[in-house]
Order: structure tokens, then C-alpha cells, then sequence
């Protein structure tokens, strides 16, 4: 049995796939409850940021959230705000992988180039969109805001998605929609990424390219 089929055996396993699917349930909860008790005040766009990233890579997204996205953190260093950074681009990324990944191959059922084309554009949008449109809202104009979403967020993005995209289609093959390997195969692959894309966030917010999203200190006061 070769590695890729084990696996393959893994992501396909029933009692491993309840177990995952349990642990899933419990970080979310727990990520609600806390931001309901100890941080809401935080921006809505990091409530739907922590949820998806949460939703997507069970408690290693909710130890993201419990190690840089709470007021009580004691300093908030640039690897606090980088892991902030990687998060906010998952999010939107990863819902445009999802939408990408179910609309080419799930449903429409196309091959691999094309199907790689399409998720690679959802996730760009998507990822874009989740910069630009909080832009605007502050009063930042379109084209300022789209050439501030193409410097900060071009790298992680691409970074991101080419490892994440690679993977799936690598761990899925041709899985359909109704196969357990389809949607494991596919949060996998965005969890490689998110830990793929950190060190890029990293990098960029130490030069100062990004600011890592706010503080949940200032959130809080």
C-alpha cells in the first residue's frame, strides 16, 4: 500500500471522520461561547473570520483564536498578529476554495485544468473581497482599496492556494460530491495551506506590508 492510499484510507475512515466531526462541534461551540462572554467586542468581519477558520481546521483554528485573537493575550506580538493575518485571508480563501472546488467538480463535474482555474478564481475574489469591502465601508475608495487588497494580500494568497489547491486535487482525485474523500480531501488541503501561507503573513507583517487586523486588546477597551 503506497502513502497517498493510506491516506486516502484515513480521510475515508467512518469512526475517524465522527470523531473529526465531533471535535469540529465542540471548537465551535467553544469559540461562540467566548466570543459571546469575553470578546465581543471584537469587529464582526473577525467574528465571521474565526468562525470559518475555526469551521475549516477544528481545534487547531480555535487554538489560532485562543493564542492570538483574544483580549486577553498578554502581548500582542507579530507572530500574534501574523496568525491573525493568515486567518483573515483562510476565511475568505478558503470559502472560495469550497465554492471553487463544489461548483467545478462537484456539480458541473469538470476536469482537473478547469477545475483548478475555477477554484483558483473564487478563492482570489473571495479573498480579495474580504480586504476591499471593509476598505470601502471606512470610507477608502475602490481603487485604492483593490490596489491595497493586491499588494497585501497577492502573496498569501497565491502561496496559500497553490499548496492547498495541489493537495486536494492530489488526496481527492476524482472523488465526487457524495464521497467522504471529496470533503475530507478538501479541508485537509485547506488546513496545509493555512500552515503553508503563516510564514508568508509572518514575513509580511514584520516588514510592515500588513498590520495583522486589530488588536482584540483595543477591541476590548
Amino acid at each position: 500500500m503506497t502513502f497517498h492510499t493510506a491516506l486516502q484510507d484515513v480521510l475515508t475512515n467512518p469512526a475517524l471522520l465522527a470523531a473529526w466531526a465531533v471535535l469540529v462541534v465542540a471548537s465551535l461551540t467553544t469559540l461562540a461561547v467566548d466570543i459571546r462572554r469575553n470578546n465581543s467586542g471584537i469587529a464582526p468581519l473577525m467574528k465571521f473570520v474565526w468562525g470559518l477558520t475555526v469551521c475549516y481546521s477544528g481545534p487547531l483554528g480555535l487554538a489560532i483564536y485562543w493564542y492570538s485573537g483574544r483580549p486577553s493575550i498578554p502581548e500582542d506580538t507579530d507572530a500574534r498578529r501574523a496568525f491573525r493575518s493568515v486567518a483573515h485571508c483562510y476565511s475568505g480563501c478558503g470559502a472560495g476554495e469550497v465554492i471553487g472546488v463544489v461548483v467545478t467538480a462537484g456539480i458541473l463535474a469538470l476536469e482537473t485544468p478547469f477545475v483548478i482555474a475555477g477554484t483558483f478564481a473564487c478563492a482570489y475574489a473571495l479573498g480579495y473581497a474580504l480586504t476591499v469591502g471593509p476598505l470601502m465601508q471606512e470610507g477608502v475608495g475602490f481603487v485604492e482599496a483593490a490596489r491595497d487588497a493586491l499588494l497585501t494580500e497577492t502573496p498569501s494568497i497565491t502561496v496559500m492556494e497553490v499548496t492547498a489547491i495541489s493537495v486536494d486535487v492530489w488526496l481527492a482525485g476524482e472523488a465526487t460530491m457524495g464521497e467522504p474523500l471529496f470533503w475530507s480531501a478538501l479541508l485537509v488541503s485547506l488546513t496545509i495551506g493555512l500552515a503553508v501561507a503563516y510564514p508568508v503573513n509572518y514575513l509580511l507583517v514584520t516588514r510592515g506590508v500588513k498590520e495583522g487586523m486589530q488588536n482584540p486588546k483595543d477591541a476590548a477597551a
